[in-house]
C-alpha cells in the first residue's frame, strides 16, 4: 500500500496545529441510512457537512467536510463562508439532502447530493460543479476534511496512500479510521496541521497545494485534495470508515464500485418502510414541508444501531465553534429523561417496536441503586454525574403508557417489573426533592419533579400488582401531592393581574425549611420580577403547568390559572411565529447579551418545546384551537429546513453571530425532545386529549380528592414539624426498633420497623389525637448492626 512520493514531501510542519474546535450546532439536516450494515450518521450546516459519527451515534468522526475554489488572479473561495445555501429533502421522510450553495459574488454554483451508503459505513456526496463565470477550466475544486476521530480534534493522524492502485486519503485517531476517495482521479493532495500547514492555508498563500505533505501525525490534522474535474463537471466523493487503514478505503472503493443510483434506491426504500408503517397524522400543505415527517425522520436519525433502545439528544454541540476537546460529549449522549419523552413520539407515532426497544435498554442501563445516569454513554457510563429524580420516574411512566397501549402485556409485562420496583424504592427513599430539576439546575422541590414522581409512584403500584408494596406507593404519593402547595405555592398577589400566587421551583437552601414549615412558601414577587435581591433561590417556571399535564391538578384550579397569569406575565416572550416561553426566572444558558456564545454563563433564551408543552396544557383546559394556534408556532420556530431548536434568538437581530429575531440560537439544533413534543402534541390533537397523560393521578386526585393521613420522616428528609390529625411515619433504610415517647420521654415505646416492599423500613406512629405543641421524641436501634443511634430526633406537632 505504499505510494510512490513523487513531489510528496514526508511529514507536513507545523505539528500539533491550533487548538481544535467544533461546528455550528445549527444543522439543516440529520441523516442516517437505517441499515445495520452502515452505523454512520451525518448532519449538516451551512451547505456542507459537519460532524459524521461511526461506529456509534455518539462518537463524532469529523469537524467539517467543505469543497474550496481557487480560480484565475488569485482567486480563492471558501464553500460554507462564501455561498447563499439551500437544503432539501429528496422526499418527505427521507433524510437524503439536496444542497445547492450559489457563491455570493456570482462566480459558481455546487449542488450536491448527499446520503450514506446503506451497504457499508460509508457516506456519499455526488457533487456536481457549475461556473457562472468563465468555463470549467478555469477553476480548481478541492476538498477540505477535518477529521475529529473519536469525539476530539487532537490526537489526529492523516496520511495519503494508494489502495488497489486508487490513490486515499487516510485519518486515524483512538483506534478508528477514515479514508476519502473520488470517482475522479486527485489531481493533487496533501495533509497538514489545521492553521499551519493544511490545505487551507496553502491555498490561501500560495493558490496551490504547495509543497504537497504526506503524513501529519498526532495532532489537529487537516485532509486536502483536488477533485479531477475535466470533461465532466461531476463528481462522487466517499467518505469511508473501518476499524483499520484497509477497511475503510476498502468501504471506500466498494462504494465507488457499487455506486450512487444502488445505494440512493435502497436509501430511500429503507426509510419509505418505515415511515410508511407510521400513523398518519401528516398535516402537510401544498409547497410546505411535512413537519411531521422531519420529526420523525429527526427521532430515528438518533437512534443507535447496535444497542436498540439508544437515542441520542441531539446530533449537534451546543456553540461548537467555542467548544474543544475538553467538552467530548456535546448532545450526543443519552439523556434517560429526552429518552422516554423520545419513547412517547415514537409511541404516539405507532412505531411501538421502537418505544419498547427505548425500554429495554433503559432496562439494561438502570443501575444497581434503582436510579439512571443523568446523561451517559450508549453502554451506559455516565458522563455527567447529578442525580434528577424525574429521570428516575420517568421509565416507570413509560412501562404504563406501553402497558395502556397495549404494546407490554403478560410475561413482556412482568419482564419490568423488577426495574420499576427497583425505581419505585429509589424514589421513595430519596424523593421528593430533586437534586437536580430536569433543566440540570440546582434540585430542591419542583412542580414538574413532584408530578413527575407522584404521578410514577401510582403508575407502579398499578403494574406491580403488590397489595403491600403498592399501599405503601399510594400513601407516600398522597402524602407528597397534599404538600405540593406547601412545598411550592407561593401566597403573593398581584391585583393588576388578579394573581393571589404561584407555582415555584424551590432551591436547594430553603428545601429544610420549607419541608418543616407546613404553611406556605415565603413571598418572592419582587425577586421575580428583578425588584429586589431577596436571599432566596425560588423561580418561576411553566413547569408548574406539568401539574395539570400530568393530571395532579385541574386546569381551572384557581391556583393553576394564577401561576398561568404569572408565567405570561414574567416568561412570555412575543416572537415573530408567535409566543414562546423562557424556562425559568434567571435562566442563564445561552448567549450573552452581546450575542457571543454561552461560557457557562449567559442569559437563557426561550425555548419552542415549551410552545408545545404550553399547547398540552391549553387541550387540558378544552380550548384545542389555541392548542391548533401554539402548533403552528412550535412548526414555524423550526428552520427552513424544518429543525426545531432548543432555543429561538429573542433579540435584535446580530448578522455577525448569525442571530436573527426567532430563528435558532446556538444552541443545540435539532433538539429531539423537541421533535418528539412535537409528534405527541400532533396525535394529542388528533385523539382530542393529551397522549401520554397518565389515568392514576386524575383518579385519585381530581375525581376522588384523595387526602393523606401521614406524614414522612427520613434520614435525609428529617421534618421537625408535623401538621395536627397525622400519623408520623418513619421510614427507614434499615430495619430497626424505634424508641420512642412524648415530649420529654413520657409513655416510652419501642416499635419493631416492618418491611416496605420497596427496599424501605417503616413505622407509623399515629399522632392524630396529640395537640399542637406537643412533641413526639425518638432514636433507632439498628437491628442489623446491634447498635443503638447516637442522635435524638423530635418531631412538634404545629397548627396549619
Amino acid at each position: 500500500m505504499a505510494l510512490s512520493k513523487g513531489d510528496l514531501l514526508d511529514f507536513a510542519p507545523g505539528a500539533p496545529g491550533i487548538t481544535p474546535r467544533w461546528t455550528s450546532s445549527a444543522k439543516s439536516g440529520v441523516g442516517t441510512a437505517l441499515s445495520r450494515k452502515s452505523p454512520v450518521w451525518f448532519t449538516l450546516s451551512h451547505g456542507v457537512l459537519n460532524e459524521v459519527y461511526y461506529p456509534r451515534v455518539d462518537s463524532a468522526c469529523t469537524r467539517d467536510f467543505e469543497l474550496l475554489i481557487a480560480g484565475p488572479d488569485g482567486y480563492l473561495s471558501e464553500e460554507k463562508r462564501d455561498c447563499d445555501s439551500t437544503t432539501s429533502h429528496h422526499e418527505d421522510g427521507v433524510p437524503a439532502f439536496n444542497v445547492t450553495n450559489t457563491a455570493r459574488d456570482g462566480r459558481y454554483r455546487i449542488e450536491k447530493q448527499i446520503i450514506s451508503d446503506p451497504s457499508r459505513p460509508s457516506l456519499i456526496q455526488r457533487i456536481t460543479f457549475i461556473p457562472l463565470v468563465g468555463a470549467l477550466a478555469d477553476y480548481r475544486v478541492y476538498a477540505l476534511l477535518a477529521p475529529h476521530l473519536v469525539n476530539a480534534g487532537m490526537g489526529n493522524s492523516a496520511w495519503i496512500s494508494t489502495q488497489r492502485d486508487v490513490t486515499l486519503l487516510y485519518a486515524s485517531g483512538r483506534s478508528r479510521y477514515l479514508a476519502l476517495g473520488s470517482s475522479l482521479p486527485w489531481r493533487s493532495r496533501s495533509v497538514g496541521f489545521v492553521g499551519q500547514s493544511d490545505g487551507f492555508q496553502q491555498l490561501t498563500r500560495t493558490g496551490r497545494l504547495d509543497p504537497q505533505y504526506q503524513r501529519a501525525d498526532d495532532g489537529n490534522v487537516a485532509i486536502t485534495a483536488e477533485i479531477g474535474f475535466g470533461d465532466r463537471d461531476t463528481v462522487d466523493l466517499v467518505l469511508g470508515f473501518g476499524q483499520s487503514e484497509t477497511e475503510a478505503g476498502a468501504n471506500v472503493l466498494e462504494s465507488l464500485r457499487s455506486g450512487w443510483d444502488i445505494a440512493l434506491a435502497d436509501y430511500c426504500k429503507n426509510w419509505r418502510g418505515w415511515q410508511s408503517g407510521l400513523k398518519g397524522l401528516d398535516l402537510a400543505e401544498p409547497g410546505k414541508i411535512n413537519a411531521y415527517r422531519v420529526s420523525t425522520a429527526v427521532l430515528a436519525s438518533h437512534r443507535a444501531v447496535d444497542r436498540p433502545g439508544a437515542v441520542v439528544a441531539s446530533l449537534s454541540i451546543p456553540w461548537g465553534t467555542s467548544k474543544g476537546d475538553d467538552d467530548m460529549g456535546g448532545y450526543h449522549l443519552v439523556w434517560p429523561r429526552d429518552l422516554v419523552e423520545t419513547a412517547g413520539g415514537f409511541l404516539a407515532a405507532g412505531d411501538h417496536r421502537e418505544a419498547w426497544s427505548i425500554l429495554e435498554y433503559l432496562r439494561e442501563v438502570q443501575l444497581a441503586s434503582g436510579h439512571w445516569a443523568q446523561n451517559m454513554w450508549l453502554d451506559g457510563r455516565p458522563y455527567w454525574r447529578g442525580v434528577q429524580m424525574d429521570e428516575c420516574a420517568f421509565p416507570i411512566l413509560l412501562t404504563d403508557l406501553l402497558r395502556r397501549e397495549g404494546v407490554l402485556k403478560g410475561e413482556a409485562l412482568h419482564r419490568y417489573m423488577p426495574m420499576v420496583r427497583a425505581a419505585a424504592g429509589y424514589i421513595i427513599a430519596n424523593g421528593p426533592a430533586s437534586r437536580q430539576d430536569r433543566w440540570e439546575e440546582d434540585g430542591g422541590y419542583s412542580p414538574f419533579t413532584l408530578a413527575v414522581e407522584i404521578a410514577a409512584l401510582l403508575a407502579a403500584a398499578d403494574l406491580l400488582g403488590d397489595e403491600q408494596a403498592g399501599q405503601h406507593l399510594r400513601e407516600t404519593a398522597d402524602c407528597w401531592n397534599e404538600q405540593i402547595e406547601n412545598w411550592t405555592y407561593v401566597g403573593d398577589p398581584d391585583p393588576s393581574l388578579g394573581v393571589a400566587g404561584y407555582y415555584v421551583r424551590v432551591g436547594n437552601d430553603l428545601t429544610t425549611d420549607i419541608a418543616d414549615a407546613g404553611s406556605g412558601v415565603t413571598t418572592i414577587r419582587n425577586q421575580i420580577i428583578g425588584k429586589s435581591e431577596l436571599p432566596t433561590r425560588n423561580v418561576l417556571s411553566p413547569d408548574a403547568l406539568a401539574l395539570v399535564r400530568f393530571g395532579l391538578r385541574a386546569a381551572d384550579d384557581p391556583r393553576i390559572l394564577d401561576t398561568v397569569r404569572m408565567i405570561d406575565a414574567t416568561l412570555k416572550v412575543d416572537l415573530p411565529q408567535g409566543p414562546l416561553w423562557y424556562r425559568y426566572t434567571g435562566d442563564g444558558y445561552g448567549e450573552h447579551i452581546d450575542g457571543s456564545a454561552f461560557n457557562g454563563t449567559g442569559q437563557g433564551r426561550a425555548w419552542p418545546l415549551l410552545a408545545g408543552e404550553r399547547a398540552h396544557y391549553e387541550l387540558c383546559a378544552g380550548r384545542p384551537e389555541e392548542a391548533e394556534r401554539l402548533l403552528k408556532t412550535l412548526e414555524a420556530s423550526a428552520s427552513v429546513e424544518g429543525l426545531l431548536p432548543e432555543q429561538s434568538w429573542d433579540a435584535p437581530d446580530i448578522p455577525a453571530r448569525e442571530l436573527f429575531l426567532g430563528r435558532a440560537s446556538g444552541s443545540a439544533m435539532p433538539l429531539v425532545w423537541a421533535h418528539a413534543e412535537h409528534i405527541k402534541l400532533l396525535r394529542s390533537l388528533a385523539d382530542g386529549t393529551v397522549f401520554d397523560k397518565p389515568p392514576q393521578t386524575h383518579a385519585r386526585y381530581i375525581a376522588n380528592k384523595s387526602p393523606s393521613h401521614l406524614r414522612i420522616w427520613r434520614l435525609n428528609n428529617a421534618i421537625t414539624r408535623l401538621p395536627p390529625g397525622k400519623t408520623l411515619r418513619l421510614e427507614l433504610a434499615e430495619a430497626a426498633l424505634v424508641h420512642w415517647g412524648l415530649d420529654d420521654w413520657q409513655a416510652v415505646t419501642d416499635t419493631k420497623t416492618r418491611a416496605s416492599g420497596l427496599g424501605t423500613h417503616v413505622v407509623d406512629l399515629d399522632l392524630s389525637a396529640l395537640e399542637p405543641g406537643r412533641a413526639v421524641v425518638f432514636t433507632f436501634f439498628w437491628l442489623d448492626g446491634k447498635r443503638w443511634d447516637a442522635s435524638e430526633f423530635r418531631v412538634q406537632v404545629v397548627g396549619e
